[in-house]
Parts: C-alpha cells; sequence; structure tokens
C-alpha cells in the first residue's frame, strides 16, 4: 500500500509515540493494571486519536485507511492503550449519527482530546453471540426512561466515563426490531461495575456493568426507539478492521525483536539466523501478518469509497486475533528458553491477542457472517 503525505506524516506521529512512550512501559503498565490517563491526553495532543472525526469537533477528517495505519502502529508499542482509539472511533462515530447536539458537543471533543472513555455495553450474561436477545429492560416514564438489567464481559466496564447502553423498549419477540440505545454518563445513579480478573489486557478493565432504575432522559436515547440495535451495528465492519490491524501491530512488533534476536545470538559458531529452523517460521509469519493487514485496508479503502465491506471486516476479525497468537508464538519459541520469561513482552502479547478470538464477534460468528453475505439467510439454521 503506497500512503500519501499527509497519511506518512501521521504515521511517523504515531509510531515515533508509539515506540518511544508505550513500548518501554507496556509490561509495566500492564503489571500495574491501570489505564494511564496522562498517556491518551498525550496521544491526543497528538491528533492520534479519532483521526476520522470531524475537524469542527477535534478530530481531523481524515478517512477509514488513515485510521488503520494509526491503530496499527500504537498497538505496535501498547496492543491495549491502542483499544482506546479505535474504541473512539467506533463510539463517538455512534453518537454523532444517533445524539442530540447537546450530547454530541460535551462529550465527542473530549474522547478525542483522550479526557473520556466511552464504553459500549451490548453483551449480557445470557448471551454475547446472540447480541440482539437482549433482557435489560427500558421503560418511557414520561420524558424519562427507567433501565434495569445486567450487562457483562465489557470493555471499559469499571474504567469508562459514560456508556452506550442497548435496553429492550419492544417485545422479547421483536428480537433485534425491539432493542433501543442510550447514552449513559457513569456518574449516573443507580449504575455500579465490577472488573474481572483476565488473562490478559488488565488496563482495559473488562467487567459487568449494572443497572438498577436508572433514570435516564429520552434525548439521551440515540437514534429511533426500537432502531438501535440496528442502527448501531452498521458500524462493527469499521471497528473490526481496525482490531485486525491491532492484532497486525502486536505481532510485527514481536516478529521485529525476533529478527534482531536471531542476528544476535549464537548457537553451534554461528548465528541462528543461519538456520532455515529459525528463519523459515518468521518468514511464514511475516507472509501471513502481511496478507491479513492487506485485507484489512482493503476493508477500509471499500468502506473509504462506500463499498460494502462486512465480509472482509469479518474475514479480518476471525484471522487477525488467531494470526497475531500464532505468529507471535512462534516468536516466543525463536527465543528459547528466555522466551518463556516474563521478561520479555511475547507473553503479555499473545494473551492480550487472544482476547480478540472472543470479544467483538468469535470466529464463528464471523464465518456465519461471511457464509450469509455469500448465501443468505440459508446459511443460518436456526432462524
Amino acid at each position: 500500500m503506497v500512503l500519501n503525505d499527509d497519511q506518512r506524516a501521521l504515521q511517523e506521529s504515531a509510531r515515533r509515540f508509539a515506540r518511544e512512550r508505550l513500548l518501554p512501559d507496556y509490561q509495566k503498565r500492564e503489571k500495574i493494571g491501570v489505564l494511564d490517563r496522562g498517556l491518551l491526553a498525550e496521544m491526543g495532543s497528538l491528533g492520534l486519536i479519532g483521526v476520522d472525526l470531524p475537524e469542527r469537533l477535534g478530530g481531523l477528517g481524515a478517512d477509514a485507511v488513515t485510521t488503520g495505519i494509526i491503530a496499527e502502529e500504537l498497538a505496535y508499542g501498547d496492543f491495549n492503550i491502542s483499544a482506546v482509539p479505535v474504541g473512539v472511533s467506533l463510539n463517538a462515530a455512534i453518537l454523532i449519527r444517533h445524539a442530540q447536539p447537546d450530547v454530541v458537543e460535551e462529550w465527542v471533543p473530549r474522547m478525542i482530546r483522550g479526557e473520556a472513555v466511552v464504553a459500549i455495553c451490548l453483551t449480557e450474561p445470557r448471551g454475547g453471540s446472540d447480541a440482539s436477545n437482549l433482557q435489560m429492560k427500558a421503560r418511557r416514564d414520561g420524558d424519562h426512561y427507567i433501565i434495569n438489567g445486567e450487562k457483562t464481559s465489557i470493555t471499559f466496564a469499571d474504567r469508562a466515563d459514560a456508556y452506550l447502553i442497548f435496553a429492550r423498549t419492544g417485545r422479547p419477540e421483536d428480537g433485534a426490531k425491539g432493542v433501543s440505545a442510550f447514552f449513559i454518563p457513569a456518574s449516573t445513579p443507580g449504575i455500579q461495575r465490577t472488573h474481572f480478573d483476565d488473562v490478559g489486557s488488565a488496563i482495559i478493565g473488562r467487567g459487568s456493568v449494572f443497572v438498577d432504575d436508572v433514570k435516564v432522559p429520552a434525548s439521551h436515547r440515540l437514534g429511533d426507539e426500537g432502531k438501535g440495535f440496528t442502527q448501531v451495528m452498521q458500524g462493527f465492519d469499521y471497528s473490526r478492521a481496525l482490531i485486525a490491524l491491532q492484532c497486525c501491530g502486536a505481532a510485527q512488533a514481536s516478529l521485529d525483536e525476533a529478527w534482531a534476536y536471531a542476528k544476535e545470538r549464537e548457537a553451534f559458531g554461528r548465528p541462528i539466523g543461519q538456520f532455515q529452523g529459525v528463519t523459515f517460521p518468521l518468514a511464514e509469519g511475516e507472509s501471513h501478518i502481511a496478507a491479513v493487514r492487506q485485507l484489512s485496508f482493503h476493508a477500509l479503502a471499500l468502506r473509504d469509497a462506500g463499498q460494502p465491506h462486512t465480509s472482509e471486516a469479518a474475514m479480518v476479525k476471525w484471522m487477525g486475533p488467531k494470526t497475531a497468537f500464532d505468529v507471535i508464538h512462534q516468536c516466543l519459541l525463536t527465543f528459547g528458553h528466555y522466551g518463556w520469561s516474563k521478561d520479555l513482552p511475547h507473553q503479555q502479547r499473545m494473551r492480550d491477542v487472544m482476547g480478540l478470538e472472543i470479544g467483538d464477534g468469535t470466529a464463528g460468528i464471523m464465518k456465519l457472517v461471511i457464509a450469509r453475505q455469500r448465501i443468505g439467510r440459508a446459511a443460518v439454521q436456526y432462524l
């Protein structure tokens, strides 16, 4: 892919920040398990958050491909920190399309500056992949809604300053057509949240969000009543491609470190890079990551051109985390017994990317999406 001058400048800015400010303390931040708001503010000041959002709100008005370039570069330094701008690109766009102007003007500039984190709350205890089968209920009460229920496995659950929450306003038999979306600040009375002790991505703060008789102004409903699910789902193709590029960034960091080690480490009187048993697996990893990267940017280019890209986004969403995990695993093995130590970041990257084999759509669901694009609802046997 050939970058234009603006894209190269932003890439260089993101690359420098990732390698100088993010990479050195990647493992330290994860061990502490705290989201560094100072780093988010730095990213915001450099224009690395919300680059695709309107200039009037603080963004750069850049295209989706440029956003993907930055996502990959930031993930090279810290896979988990890179989740923040990816989330902003999804959630702020939802607000801009469907929220009232006062909500947009108050919150979106703060998100772009790295001052506010907004979490999207869809998954519930009874189902993640069956996303439209929601139990959380929103009851209209004059100029407000009263919302009750539980969301779980929420990214940034106990870190967020506000939530995009999906709740059922229609009948259960209405399925996705009876779901509405709401914007709710985390300080709203009746909101409680918990933190899960996860295998990786501790700073992201996955957990549950409990909503107990929360009173939300009707003006904080996003879009039309009963259409929240279908309206918001339109943005997931975008975030899936960005997630795949996050995975590419993490894998590329491990590959670069493994190649450098192969030149320095000697065994049997020569650098181990002279042994094909060492270099061929790394060459395969470079090839696989390059393939995921190119398909991801192809999906984003289709988006920029206003063309359908649902299948391409689903492809890279299931391929990206799995491929990155396998490649990073091989990089760990390249370091031998040293790679098994927590002193090196490969084990951390493996655990971090593995979470996205589940989150934001499993491989099975992504393959179902692809099948539906090819043969329609005949691919969905349970309907």
